[in-house]
């Protein structure tokens, strides 16, 4: 077995103020809680090799493998609003670009490496839990078929972190189509800096959308990205939680799962984020914020754009656009939901009055989706007539479709990575237990099959079960 990553890192040959170079901090005592094989092999790596004594060194930070430029990125951004000029990755390490099989490229980034210039005082370091969270929920989202950042692998480093008390530290060894955020462009944009955004705009149309010709190219191309990205959060339930502009990737893909969650009762203010007092980023104010952290980017472009007033005009009309783009993929997401593949007018307004009785009824978002396909979901109602007087409707519309139960399970999963199980996998893995994490993985990696074996999975909360508030991890 050859411990080999075919490194081509391009980001690495920008300018040194886009990045700090430096290694990872070595750990004590490295030890492996996981290798993601599908992935790896998907990457062209060899995953007998990635569980060697060598790769798990690497993978701790104390060694660095063969090709890789270690860098921390620099970038800013907006944090519920409030501006921050300089933040980048403070607890966190690009090694390098590898090249897959079929030409794509991918950062491999290791999260939880250790303080680098940007860390702010803090310690660099992610105990087992974020790490944990990461891996499972961003794997159920690429099992669900949402673009996102990916798990290879997740180790221990022997250490305790500090935070209210001692807790295991590890790192995660995240995969991603790039990290460049809403918050890179932000960095060059606050420092007047045009060559450097120039530079990176001109990467970026390279990387991720080579049919753009022009910065108001690669805005409406990010636009459509996040409209298919946040219409997808939001037929599956999920709320991200901190929608930073540092958080938001260029590329489209979900990012940082810091204090995110997928939904148990329907309910669109819904919020999990210890410290998101005002809502802002509840699951229903999600395609708000993507407008808000969009306009951020545009006005990040607009150097770059020619005359002031005719950049400004064009940069708000791409904007603008967000809103009918979103519609109509929120519309591609939920009209499957409900068994129609087909297109008619009434339909928005039938999936509108679904979800209201959802939250006016306390219904659990992901089984009653899913129960329209076995007759089951007018018992995920608090008043089941309010689901019947519904499915009158409902039940008409589908009648003109050819298969609308085929249709719904395609789309609707039984399972998901529902917040009681994936804390009762961090607390057994707190003690050295794994066996919850690769047990709830393997079910999620199937989320749309029945699984008989792990239908206690499908089960919402107990009310002692039920998750309130979830953490970033820092």
């Amino acid at each position: 077995m050859t411990l080999t990553f075919p490194f081509d890192n391009s980001y690495a040959r920008l300018p040194d103020r886009f990045y700090a170079r430096q290694t990872a901090v070595p750990v004590r005592e490295p030890g492996l809680i996981a290798i993601n094989a599908g992935l790896a092999r998907a990457l062209g790596l060899d995953p007998d090799a990635l569980t060697t004594a060598e790769a798990i060194t690497a993978f701790a930070g104390n060694a660095t493998l063969e090709g890789a430029e270690p860098l921390a990125q620099a970038y800013a951004g907006h944090q519920f609003g409030g501006w921050s000029p300089q933040l980048g990755d403070g607890r966190a390490l690009l090694l390098g670009e590898i090249l897959a099989p079929d030409g794509r490229r991918f950062d491999l980034q290791l999260k939880g490496s250790g303080p680098t210039p940007f860390s702010r005082r803090g310690d660099g370091r992610a105990w087992i839990g974020p790490v944990i969270r990461e891996y499972i929920v961003s794997e159920a989202m690429a099992a669900l078929g949402l673009p996102t950042t990916r798990a290879l692998a997740a180790v221990t480093t022997g250490e305790p972190v500090w935070r209210e008390t001692a807790l295991p530290g590890a790192v995660l060894v995240r995969v991603a189509a790039s990290h460049i955020r809403v918050g890179t462009f932000q960095y060059f944009a606050a420092r007047q800096d045009t060559e450097a955004l120039q530079l990176l705009t001109d990467h970026v149309i390279a990387r991720h959308y080579p049919d753009a010709k022009t910065p108001l190219d690669l805005l409406d191309a990010v636009t459509a990205a996040q409209a298919r990205l946040i219409a997808g959060w939001m037929s599956f339930g999920f709320i991200h939680g901190v929608m930073n502009t540092d958080n938001m990737a260029i590329s489209g893909e979900t990012i940082d799962y810091g204090p995110c969650a997928f939904m148990d009762a329907y309910d669109p203010q819904k919020v999990f984020s210890s410290i998101d007092q005002q809502g802002r980023y509840a699951y229903g104010n999600q395609p708000r914020i993507a407008v808000w952290n969009l306009a951020q980017f545009a006005s990040c472009l607009l150097p770059l754009m020619g005359e002031e007033e005719p950049a400004i005009e064009a940069a708000t009309a791409a904007i603008n656009r967000f809103p009918d783009l979103y519609e109509a993929e929120w519309l591609k997401r939920f009209r499957p939901k409900i068994g129609l593949a087909t297109e008619e007018d009434g339909d928005a307004a039938l999936i509108e009055a679904l979800l209201t009785r959802m939250a006016q009824g306390g219904a659990d978002f992901t089984r009653t989706f899913r129960g329209l396909g076995d007759r089951s979901a007018a018992v995920e109602f608090a008043d089941p007539e309010a689901f019947e007087s519904w499915a009158r409707d409902w039940h008409a519309r589908t009648a003109r479709e050819a298969n609308p139960v085929a249709t719904m399970r395609a789309v609707n999963p039984a399972f998901i990575p529902r917040n009681h199980r994936v804390e009762e996998a961090i607390r057994a893995a707190v003690t050295g237990d794994y066996a919850p994490f690769h047990r709830l993985n393997a079910i999620l990696s199937h989320p749309f099959d029945d699984q008989p074996d792990a239908a206690a999975y499908r089960a919402a909360p107990e009310a002692e079960e039920v998750v309130t508030r979830t953490f970033c991890g820092t």
